[in-house]
C-alpha cells in the first residue's frame, strides 16, 4: 500500500502559517504521544525557527508511559520545553500557563524593559490532521471556541482565540508536507487515524500493526483477544482468523470477514482498548 496525501487546502495552511509567523511568540505545537516524531511536520522547525517552542505529548494516556518519559528526555535534550497532556480529559492542561511563561522569559523581560505592560503571548497552535489541535484549544480555553471532528481537515481557515490577558492562540488548519521520505510513517499516521480510512487497505494495515504488537506489546493483543500464546508460530494472520471467530465477524455463509476484523482491531489500537502501545522509540532509548 501506498500512503499518501496533500490536499490543495494544505498549501494554504502553510502559506497562512508564513504569512503569520512574524506576530508570533511561541509555537506550541501538538504531536501525537504514540508516534511522537512521526506525527510532526518537519516543515514547522523551518518556519518556526527563533521562536519559543513547546511540543505536547497529546493523547499520552494512549501511549506507553515509560515511552512518554524517554521522548519528554529526548525533546528537551533539542531545546523544546515539552508537556505530555490528554485534550479530551483536560490532563496536563493547568501546567502549560505556567511553562508557557517559562519559555517566553526573554520575550516579557524585553517587554518590561520597554515599559510595555500586560502585552499576551501571541502562541500559534500547530500540529498534523487529527492530532487533537481542536479539542485542545477547546479544553485548554473551557470553551467551545474552534471545531472540533474525528476527520483529519475539520480546521479550514485561521482564528484568534483570546484566553486570557496572558495568552492568544492563534488557530489553524493541521499541515501536512508534500511527500513522505518513508512510508514507514505514513503507515504509522494511517495507524493512528491521521488519514482517511476510505482510501486504506484496513486488512493490510492491521497485519502490518499486529505483526508490531506480537512483537512489542504480545501480551497486551493476547490478553485483549483471549488468546494463548503459540510462540513464534503466531502470525497476524493467525491473530485475524481467531477475531474473526472470537468477535463473529463473519460474511454469509459463515466465511471469515477479515476486513471487518482489521477495523476491530485497528480502532482497538485507537482507543486504547489493547493498552497503552507508543509505535516509535527515540534512537536514545528502544522497546524491549
Amino acid at each position: 500500500m501506498n500512503y499518501q496525501w496533500y490536499p490543495g487546502h494544505m498549501t494554504k495552511a502553510k502559506r497562512m502559517m508564513q504569512e503569520n509567523i512574524c506576530l508570533i511568540d511561541l509555537v506550541i505545537e501538538l504531536v501525537d504521544a504514540r508516534i511522537p516524531l512521526s506525527s510532526r511536520n518537519p516543515d514547522i522547525d523551518e518556519l518556526g525557527k527563533n521562536k519559543s517552542r513547546l511540543i505536547l505529548l497529546n493523547k499520552s494516556d494512549l501511549a506507553d508511559a515509560g515511552a512518554n518519559q524517554a521522548w519528554i528526555a529526548y525533546f528537551q535534550r533539542q531545546g523544546f520545553y515539552v508537556l505530555e497532556i490528554n485534550a479530551k480529559t483536560g490532563q496536563g492542561l493547568k501546567a502549560i500557563q505556567g511553562m508557557v511563561k517559562e519559555a517566553c522569559k526573554d520575550k516579557i523581560e524585553r517587554d518590561r524593559k520597554r515599559g510595555i505592560k500586560n502585552r499576551p503571548v501571541r502562541a500559534i497552535v500547530v500540529g498534523i490532521p487529527n492530532v487533537g489541535k481542536s479539542t485542545f484549544i477547546n479544553s485548554f480555553a473551557g470553551k467551545a471556541c474552534a471545531k472540533t471532528g474525528n476527520k483529519p481537515g475539520v480546521t479550514k481557515g485561521k482564528q484568534w482565540i483570546r484566553l486570557n490577558k496572558e495568552l492568544e492562540l492563534l488557530d489553524t488548519p493541521g499541515i501536512l508536507w508534500p511527500k513522505f521520505e518513508s512510508q514507514e510513517v505514513g503507515r504509522k499516521l494511517a495507524y493512528i487515524g491521521s488519514m482517511n480510512d476510505e482510501i486504506l487497505q484496513m486488512t493490510e494495515l492491521a497485519m502490518d500493526l499486529t505483526a508490531y504488537l506480537l512483537e512489542h506489546y504480545r501480551g497486551e493483543l493476547l490478553e485483549r483477544y483471549q488468546m494463548e500464546d503459540c510462540g513464534e508460530k503466531l502470525t497476524p494472520v493467525m491473530v485475524l482468523e481467531h477475531v474473526c471467530e472470537n468477535r463473529k465477524c463473519y460474511k454469509k455463509g459463515q466465511e471469515p470477514d477479515y476486513e471487518k476484523a482489521a477495523a476491530l482491531v485497528v480502532d482497538d489500537f485507537r482507543s486504547g482498548r489493547i493498552g497503552r502501545i507508543t509505535l516509535e522509540m527515540p534512537e536514545s532509548a528502544r522497546l524491549d
